[in-house]
């Protein structure tokens, strides 16, 4: 079989994560286990690009759909420029109501996000040997194999049970060993491992 030659974008991220000592040899990283403690709550936070609904109980007429723009703030009838980006829906409807304050008695809103994005730093980042490597955003208790279904799997040419996780613990980049051919290809269900916002998988292509 011909091994193929190919530069894209999983390639550069991985040649500047080898440049910073991130890539390790296998058996020099300790292997990422599934967590039998309860996941600390990650809450999502609404990142640029995200598409909110804001429901104001009765007042349908400053009730609607907003997109989060480019520099994270929003507009909506009444409120101008409020910055939505890098909270929790909960926290930017208590932010809505007391600026909506100012022009309705006691309002109440609710905010819920219709289309994820997310703010980049809690995204999950897949580079490498995957089908289509790319950056998703979190969701609550997702796991390695959402993430993998995500990308449509490995490339014929990945070395599954040499990919890493690189993760921020406590302020330091840590890395993690995970088995995703165990996981894929045997349906080894204890090579699932939880997720974390701002987790990078790494796929390295086999030598053989």
């Amino acid at each position: 079989m011909k091994r193929r030659y190919h530069h894209h974008l999983g390639g550069t991220v991985l040649a500047l994560l080898l440049g910073g000592g991130l890539v390790a040899g296998c058996s020099s990283v300790p292997e990422l286990k599934p967590s039998v403690q309860p996941q600390k709550e990650a809450r999502y936070l609404i990142g640029p690009g995200d598409t909110l609904n804001i429901f104001v109980w009765g007042n349908q007429e400053v009730s609607g759909a907003v997109k989060v723009r480019p520099d994270g703030f929003i507009t909506t009838p009444l409120v101008e420029d409020l910055e939505a980006s890098g909270k929790t829906p909960s926290q930017l409807a208590r932010d809505l109501e007391q600026r909506l304050a100012r022009y309705i008695k006691n309002p109440v809103v609710t905010v819920t996000v219709a289309d994820f994005v997310g703010r980049p730093t809690e995204q999950i980042r897949i580079v490498g040997e995957a089908a289509k490597p790319k950056a998703i955003p979190y969701r609550e208790d997702m796991t390695l194999l959402d993430v993998m279904i995500s990308v449509g799997g490995l490339t014929e040419y990945a070395a599954g049970n040499s990919a890493t996780i690189v993760r921020m613990v406590n302020g330091k980049r840590r890395q993690y060993r995970v088995r995703l051919d165990d996981l894929i290809k045997d349906g080894d269900i204890t090579a699932n491992v939880n997720m974390l916002p701002g987790d990078i998988l790494i796929i390295p292509e086999s030598l053989f």
